[in-house]
């Protein structure tokens, strides 16, 4: 039985065939694409995905063009591979919706690491526990059932790691997370990568959930240790 089908896109021979032939170790079916248009072409198939791994820089659409054009219409978890020192890259595939990013070069069991992770964080939320109640604090509820969050009473569209970070900081108000806890939480997994992707979702996340991002209300910075939520209970 397969673990998974996961599409591999990436314009360079040598990536395909050593993270094709790793994951397919690990028991996923994997489907390679050669550049932008062939994972488009791919990803139309109708064929559903279990998680995309997409580089960002490909002839064709880019890895981003990818990424925003899948996100919009699916919460398949999507992996972005940049460029060393790429750190534009990094927060723009954040900014688009990717899950996590991963810097070339890179060890294959690093990768596989945040493959797993990516899905064992998809099946945590899809458990009977993560289903079974609703966190409300403040002006922000959240429905576990539905997967659905609103903020004075308006449904806010959230991507799939912004609703997990909310609804971590809504189910612990006042309590702060420093950011590596926070994006340790989010994958279920031992972080180490650049703890300011952390910053990266933060920020995404304001931007849907604060009347005035600059000057947060609920989402707010603990200079030097990391981020608490801080909704009062008396705001509709």
């Amino acid at each position: 039985m397969s673990a998974g089908r996961i599409l591999v896109a990436d314009d360079e021979p040598s990536v395909r065939d050593s993270v094709g032939y790793a994951l397919a170790q690990e028991g996923f079916e994997v489907t390679a694409a050669v550049d932008g248009d062939d994972a488009a072409s791919k990803l139309g198939d109708g064929i559903p995905f279990d998680l995309l791994i997409l580089d960002i820089m490909m002839p064709g659409p880019s890895g981003l063009d990818i990424c925003r054009d899948v996100r919009s219409r699916s919460a398949v978890p999507i992996i972005v591979l940049t460029a060393k020192d790429a750190e534009v890259d990094k927060v723009v595939g954040l900014e688009v919706g990717a899950d996590d990013y991963v810097t070339k070069p890179f060890s294959v069991r690093e990768l596989l690491g945040r493959v797993r992770a990516q899905l064992r964080r998809r099946e945590l939320d899809r458990s009977p526990l993560a289903q079974a109640v609703k966190i409300e604090a403040g002006p922000v509820a959240i429905d576990l059932v539905r997967h659905v969050a609103t903020v004075r009473r308006e449904p806010v569209n959230l991507t799939r790691s912004e609703f997990q970070l909310l609804r971590l900081l809504v189910g612990r108000p006042g309590e702060v997370f420093p950011r590596r806890q926070i994006m340790e939480e989010l994958w279920q997994t031992e972080f180490e990568g650049d703890e300011r992707a952390c910053d990266v979702h933060i920020s995404n996340l304001r931007q849907k959930v604060e009347r005035d991002p600059q000057n947060p209300e609920l989402v707010l910075t603990v200079r030097g240790v990391g981020y608490k939520f801080e909704g009062s209970p008396s705001e509709g």
